[in-house]
């Protein structure tokens, strides 16, 4: 199998500033819209840092076999850039990566973006005012740090006994290894979530033999996804108003199921029933039925679109084994059962560090405090989704409390940036050097964030499931409409935060 094609980015090589009045972190979708946002606003002195050597972020990482968009591609785009040019209405990996450098050139910030620079650590100099970063190619001084790092940024690796010792080839779905050629060999997929139920159809007949170890089966609908026709995207080109109406009626499709989320989860037995029809119409054997059924609420875990994965499973060469997986061999993978399979290659399914992001564990705050530890202590929290007590002038894009079970997160990266560049513009009238959420604030909103959570289907629905962390709690996902959180973010109220007045000039 090839490698998975995708833009050739060119890499900015420009030294880093001295000193910036915004330093965004990560170069996807979040932190490309800030560069936009801000440099719209007015506000020109922005660098955005980027570990890897090309923009794209998650849509760059992830190549594996059939990685593409479960949201319709007309409104997983900005709502300021849109692409009339989208070839399917479920977007593929390469066409979301390309319309990403799109839109990097449109609005001319690629300039901005400087690539192959990690943020290896930030800390808040109080003297200053002002956040001093450590990078992999020098330091960096910013009045306000903006991490628009994201939460499935980081695969997530379990601690699999003998994952080490195995001889054979080991990796991560969100960094496949395209020189492992699958022809012919035993493979086993560890997991069975939105990235396995994607490449799993894509592999299979290519290898051998295919073991797919499942945990937990997910609830799984039809996902119709077909291409856009050349009248129809020269329609959207010649009109754009037909194309904004079209992304309007997707948007309002998908807000409709934010009842069955975080209002009345029993509404989620009619896709309950759409996906038990989905699974008796592919799957005819009663027994791999019953072992793909799940047995909690639909929408508790991630819904999950495919119309080829049960057909995978299948096929004479594939296994499914609902046993779970107890360790590894030098060459094969033992389930709970106590048989070992022989396998070949073992690909990772196993998702990302979602409550627990990597870019927590090189910030620190007023008084050295590691946000890392902050939120270890209290649980990963933010006001609003985009600042945090104790961290002046620290943003999130895609904080937490912001991801979605129901609609596009870019609708929600929007929100954000127009809460950062109201923040922005307020401290430039104002006067103020610093703003920081006051605790009482940032206690209120979680409460209140948290208590409207107890009635949602991720709480109520009967699964453990990424979005929650250690402590049961679910600091990642938004528990109301994205309309909802749209009024939150319009505009930042100024009694939420500790002022710091810039000093008089003499």
């Amino acid at each position: 199998m090839t490698a998975a094609a995708g833009p050739d980015a060119t890499v900015d090589r420009a030294a880093l500033p001295g000193y910036v009045r915004v330093a965004v972190v990560g170069a996807g979708f979040a932190g490309i819209g800030a560069a936009i946002a801000l440099r719209k606003a007015g506000h020109a002195d922005v660098v955005v840092l980027e570990r890897a050597e090309s923009i794209g972020g998650t849509w760059r990482d992830n190549t594996y076999p059939g990685c593409a968009c479960d949201i319709p591609s007309h409104l997983y785009s900005f709502s300021f850039a849109p692409n009339p040019g989208w070839t399917r209405s479920f977007p593929a990996q390469p066409e979301i990566w390309g319309y990403l450098e799109d839109v990097c050139d449109r609005f001319a910030v690629r300039r901005q973006v400087r690539c192959g620079v990690e943020l290896t650590g930030a800390y808040w100099d109080e003297a200053e005012a002002h956040w001093r970063l450590t990078t992999s190619r020098g330091e960096l001084s910013a009045d306000i740090l903006v991490s628009a790092a994201g939460g499935l940024s980081q695969p997530k690796v379990p601690a699999l006994p003998g994952l080490n010792d195995f001889a054979g080839a080991v990796f991560h779905s969100a960094g496949w290894d395209h020189g492992v050629d699958l022809a012919g060999a035993r493979v086993a997929v560890i997991g069975t979530g939105a990235s396995a139920v994607q490449f799993v159809p894509q592999i299979q007949p290519w290898v051998a033999q295919l073991y797919v170890f499942q945990r937990t089966p997910p609830w799984i609908i039809p996902r119709r996804d077909r291409p856009i026709s050349p009248r129809l995207r020269t329609l959207f080109r010649a009109a754009p108003p037909v194309q904004r109406l079209a992304r309007a009626a997707i948007y309002l499709s998908r807000e409709a199921a934010v009842v069955g989320f975080v209002a009345a989860p029993a509404a989620m037995r009619a896709v309950e029933a759409l996906a038990r029809r989905h699974l008796r119409a592919q799957v005819a054997d009663p027994a791999l039925r019953a072992t793909l059924t799940p047995d909690y609420r639909a929408g508790c875990k991630r819904i999950l679109l495919s119309d080829d994965y049960y057909p995978a499973l299948t096929q004479p060469n594939t296994e499914l084994v609902s046993a779970g997986v107890r360790a590894l061999t030098p060459d094969g993978v033992t389930a709970a059962d106590g048989r070992t399979r022989p396998v070949d290659v073992v690909v990772l399914a196993t998702g990302f560090r979602a409550t627990d992001p990597p870019i927590a564990h090189h910030i620190r705050g007023r008084g050295g405090v590691l946000l890392a530890d902050a939120w270890a202590a209290a649980g990963m929290q933010a006001l609003r989704g985009s600042t945090l007590a104790g961290f002046p002038n620290l943003f999130f894009l895609v904080g937490p409390n912001t991801a979605l079970g129901h609609n596009s997160i870019v609708f929600v990266i929007e929100c954000q940036l127009r809460y950062l560049r109201d923040a922005l513009r307020a401290m430039d009238t104002r006067g103020l050097a610093a703003i920081e959420a006051t605790p009482a604030a940032q206690r209120r909103w979680n409460a209140e964030l948290q208590r409207r959570m107890r009635r949602t289907v991720w709480a109520t629905g009967g699964c453990a499931t990424w979005y929650q962390d250690d402590r049961g709690r679910i600091p990642t996902l938004w528990s109301g409409s994205t309309l909802r959180l749209r009024r939150a973010t319009r505009s930042i109220d100024l009694s939420e935060y500790h002022l710091r007045q810039r000093p008089a000039r003499s």
